[in-house]
């Protein structure tokens, strides 16, 4: 067997170049497609699959066609846009498909050459992107499980394969692997065409990462055996919520890593997002040939006459994900009790067990302590609820203020799985410190936050106790900005009214548990 390119997908003099991933793992067969007919079988055929590497090959699909229809006078435009539209018809869950397309059809009006220069470097960023996300997803694992090797499960083919590098989660198998971290991996056989079982086990075999393949219907067993540390799975559109589409069986997963208390890690591009979608309903599933079920090996295998419901993908609910991650971002949806639990602490009690302390610290200032309220067992997890109905999958981080802000900060973080990072008064903080000085009722003060606590581009929320002036969440806003973050929003158990603390955020997104004249 001679070994594969590190790319599955390259443009050759006219030609789109991919592995015939029908044929792996028995024989190593290059596609040479000459024109978008090929490319769409391709496809069509999962002779080129993966929602990057389709998204790569449309892209090349349209370059393909305008060389094609190149003349005298120029581009056929009408034609071009009319193959375009043919190569986004030929999978319809993959929103890196469209995405692609779309994109590298913005150089038409440049010429052929324009085209396949966009269409080419897309091929480019998508290494670059890949080894970003990849990094980030291992950093991940690695803050979630235990410090020894790893058992890992995976489903469907998410390598380089699918890509047009290293892969998504896939490539951060490979990527823990090398940094020791991998003790096993279990592949799940993955319908349709047994993707898991062809490809990912051949990649894996070819990096010599130890790995043994997994019955779909065995994985939930192997949880509950105490065989898997964590899952990492791709995704083939991700809508705004965070409810994933992955190849079908993902959601089974993920209902049982949730039982089980297992990390859920979804690693792909972020043009793998749909933001036009608020949630999975509107993803559309593509279903499968009955064959693919009713036949093995081209022999038939069921009752002649017997139908099949064979979809090739389904939706994972953003609340069984642990975490999404990007080549930007780590994005953390929602996690843990469903929304009909969470009603959390209503505005009346929250005011009864306020106490107020008339001329401190300063005369002519009431302080209001909120003691007696976190002393209420399990009042604290409502007001963490509460918040997390306002905000759930909306953040990836919590930012808590000195030092009253820690409590909220830190059951909100504990509800929802989200890192937390703590914002110091001065002189607290080791190394190199962003700063931000703020004002006060009764005078200014001071915070601080480590200059590598917080990842640029990551949606910070800030939490505190009691907004008064506004001068603490605003000191804690420029914290994030000044570390390249954006600010989610901003929430807090108590609203002082009057202060002038609201109109001093208006800005930001803002949510007081409970508000009280000040």
């Amino acid at each position: 067997m001679t070994t594969a390119t590190a790319t599955s997908l390259s443009w050759d003099e006219g030609a789109v170049v991919t592995i015939d991933q029908r044929a792996l793992p028995h024989e190593i067969r290059e596609l040479r497609l000459t024109d978008v007919d090929a490319v769409i079988a391709a496809i069509e055929s999962l002779a080129v699959r993966g929602a990057p590497a389709i998204g790569l090959a449309g892209a090349l699909g349209v370059a393909l066609s305008a060389r094609l229809h190149s003349g005298p006078d120029g581009v056929d435009r009408a034609a071009v846009h009319a193959d375009a539209e043919r190569l986004i018809a030929a999978r319809p869950t993959a929103v890196n498909l469209e995405w692609a397309v779309r994109r590298t059809l913005t150089r038409l009006d440049e010429g052929a050459q324009a085209v396949l220069a966009e269409a080419t470097a897309m091929l480019a960023e998508d290494a670059t992107l890949n080894g970003a996300a990849v990094e980030r997803a291992a950093d991940l694992v690695d803050s979630l499980t235990p410090d020894r090797p790893l058992r890992l499960l995976t489903h469907c083919n998410t390598g380089r394969l699918a890509t047009g590098a290293v892969g998504t989660a896939l490539g951060t198998i490979l990527h823990l692997a090398g940094r020791g971290r991998v003790r096993e991996v279990l592949v799940d056989e993955t319908r349709p065409l047994l993707q898991g079982a062809r490809l990912t086990a051949w990649e894996l075999g070819e990096a010599g990462v130890p790995y043994r393949l997994c019955v779909d219907s065995a994985a939930a067993g192997a949880m509950a055996h105490g065989l898997v540390d964590c899952v990492l799975v791709g995704a083939d559109r991700i809508a705004a919520n965070g409810d994933t589409a992955n190849k079908i069986g993902t959601y089974g997963l993920a209902v049982a890593a949730a039982r089980h208390g297992i990390p859920f890690v979804v690693v792909a591009p972020e043009s793998t997002w749909d933001s036009s979608l608020a949630d999975g309903s509107g993803i559309v599933i593509e279903e499968r040939a009955a064959a693919e079920v009713t036949h093995l090996a081209d022999r038939l295998c069921a009752p002649s006459d017997a139908r099949a419901y064979n979809p090739a993908f389904d939706v994972t609910p953003a609340e069984l994900i642990t975490a999404i991650v990007t080549e930007r971002r780590v994005f953390r949806p929602r996690r843990g009790v469903p929304r009909q639990l969470t009603a959390g602490v209503p505005d009346d009690r929250i005011e009864g067990l306020l106490e107020e302390f008339p001329d401190y610290p300063e005369p002519g200032v009431v302080f209001r302590d909120l003691s007696a309220l976190y002393a209420q067992p399990g009042l604290l997890a409502g007001l963490a609820a509460r918040v997390d109905e306002e905000f759930g999958g909306a953040y990836d981080r919590v930012l808590a203020v000195e030092s009253r802000g820690f409590v909220l900060g830190a059951a909100l973080a504990a509800r929802t799985g989200t890192p937390l990072t703590l914002a110091r008064k001065p002189g607290k903080l080791p190394g190199p410190v962003h700063s931000a000085d703020y004002s006060l009722e009764y005078g200014t003060d001071r915070l601080e936050l480590r200059k590598s606590a917080i990842a640029p581009g990551e949606r910070v929320l800030c939490v505190d106790d009691v907004l008064a002036t506004g001068g603490t969440l605003a000191a804690a806003a420029q914290l994030v900005r000044d570390s390249g973050a954006e600010v989610a929003g901003m929430a807090v158990v108590l609203e002082l009214a009057g202060l002038g603390g609201r109109d001093r955020l208006s800005s930001h997104r803002l949510a007081a548990l409970c508000e009280v004249p000040a």
